[in-house]
């Protein structure tokens, strides 16, 4: 593959001072270290190494890289060593990619308690699924599965949510056989949403009863019960979105688009088109368009949204 001719490295060479300078109130210095890292990978400050080929003896010299899990450029063969480990506990039945996405209500919160969202949106996540699989009237089996989260979108806003990778099917409460799914469909979506919905803002009113959210800046108006209260009445009104489907291509498939994100950093150097004057241009894909087009099939949302996603796509990079 031949080299981007537009670089993370380069964009963070010319500009990652003045960010430092202007973002250093909010940043900590492990955020430096990756600056510093990205821009040294692979180039005479980190040293280098020679490289012979074992068939002619051609001979090479190599910079070394920086190894830190968020440079485009490292964490190769720790993806390949992941897919390969993850690629192996796969179970000969079909699976189901499910994922559960946090509104953009609470974008700002999770921003300012990251640790303690993130967490919560994977219990809560996870015994949705777990509760309702075991319930006689759907499954009624013990499930497994592999969850990662991701924290941006293509577009690198913020953007909460888990991938599950699901086998279609789970073990009888006794243990003693095998219970398969309809290999089309996994659990209701709509049960699902609805139970990650009330179960999540019960653990949200759980931790403010507990004085553990942070509030600054525009959120310290939700710092007082009733705000807060009203806030979580906010989050009730609105649909929750749970996306449950086989995978379009295999597990497999999926996996490999997750092993993108476990080792790397939110954007690869190939998506880079453009920097000129402070202003970066990348590429980005929405992969939210297919399930809005399928919405506006089924009558769920209106037409009009899946069309101007469409148009989006086309005209923006």
């Amino acid at each position: 593959m031949s080299r981007p001719t537009l670089e993370v490295a380069d964009i963070v060479y010319s500009a990652g001072n003045r960010f430092w300078e202007r973002q250093q109130s909010h940043l900590a210095w492990p955020h430096r270290k990756v600056l510093d890292a990205i821009v040294r990978c692979r180039t005479a400050a980190l040293g280098g190494h020679l490289d012979q080929c074992v068939r002619c003896g051609h001979q090479a010299i190599s910079f070394n890289s920086c190894r830190n899990r968020h440079c485009p450029k490292c964490q190769g063969n720790a993806r390949a060593k992941w897919l390969a480990a993850r690629s192996a506990e796969l179970l000969p039945v079909p699976y189901f990619h499910v994922v559960f996405t946090l509104p953009h209500e609470l974008s700002a919160l999770g921003l300012q308690n990251k640790r303690l969202l993130y967490d919560l949106l994977y219990r809560i996540s996870a015994a949705t699924m777990l509760e309702l699989a075991r319930d006689p009237k759907h499954l009624g089996a013990d499930i497994g599965f592999l969850g990662v989260l991701h924290t941006w979108g293509q577009n690198l806003e913020h953007h909460p949510h888990i991938h599950y990778i699901v086998p279609a099917g789970g073990l009888a409460p006794d243990g003693s056989r095998w219970i398969d799914s309809s290999p089309r469909f996994f659990l209701p979506v709509k049960a699902l949403s609805r139970r990650f919905r009330r179960s999540f803002r019960m653990g949200l009113g759980e931790l403010f009863e507990h004085n553990r959210l942070q509030f600054h800046g525009s959120l310290e108006q939700l710092a007082s019960p009733r705000a807060f209260s009203h806030f979580l009445w906010q989050l009730s009104q609105k649909d929750w979105v749970v996306y449950a489907k086989p995978p379009f291509g295999s597990a497999e498939h999926v996996l490999s688009y997750l092993s993108r994100y476990t080792h790397r950093v939110a954007i690869a150097n190939h998506r880079l088109v453009a920097f000129e004057n402070d202003r970066v241009s990348f590429r980005w894909r929405d992969y939210a368009l297919p399930l809005l087009q399928e919405e506006a099939a089924e009558g769920r949302v209106p037409a009009w949204q899946a069309a101007t996603r469409t148009w989006l796509q086309k005209h923006r990079s």
